[in-house]
């Protein structure tokens, strides 16, 4: 399926609220990540990753017929870890298994290690969260081990999984 990814516009924040508000996305995803998620926790949201663009993070709309359909980020790290980022993405579900996150994560991940000079960037997806282990694989990561029973989620306690890829 034909995607783009741009740089978060307000213009944004509708089509957010739409695809973001639903509770097997936010199942997948950190606390901060709300359900029901309204459209201020998308207005919320597009003006963070706008403020921060270029300081923090790299974040992207993933775009599909004009709608921001999901988001992905690389968050950038400090201190001793200056050469590492974080990967996080979320995507609507009307557009999971069409193979968009897998590209969209090559993309980014090549913009980032040119833009910042990164040497990883590195993920951390829940034990139960397949989809998301494949879309990392796919994408060239690597798993470098599990964090067993770190997760919290909804009443239960989960492992996750750490992956890698490394760019020297």
């Amino acid at each position: 399926m034909e995607f783009t990814l741009e740089t978060w516009k307000k213009e944004h924040i509708p089509s957010v609220a739409k695809y973001a508000d639903n509770e097997k996305i936010a199942g997948r995803l950190r606390d901060s990540f709300p359900y029901p998620y309204t459209e201020d926790d998308a207005e919320w949201f597009v003006q963070d990753c706008m403020e921060k663009e270029g300081i923090t993070q790299l974040a992207r709309a993933i775009i599909v017929n004009g709608e921001a359909v999901g988001s992905i980020t690389v968050m950038l790290n400090d201190d001793v870890y200056c050469k590492s980022a974080e990967l996080g993405y979320w995507l609507g579900e009307p557009f999971w298994r069409k193979g968009i996150m897998t590209k969209a994560v090559q993309l980014m991940c090549e913009e980032a290690f040119r833009r910042y000079k990164l040497v990883r960037i590195y993920a951390e997806p829940f034990s139960t969260n397949l989809a998301s282990r494949g879309v990392l694989e796919k994408a060239g990561f690597e798993l470098e081990g599990i964090k067993r029973k770190s997760i919290f989620k909804n009443g239960c306690i989960q492992d996750s999984y750490l992956y890698a890829v490394i760019h020297v």
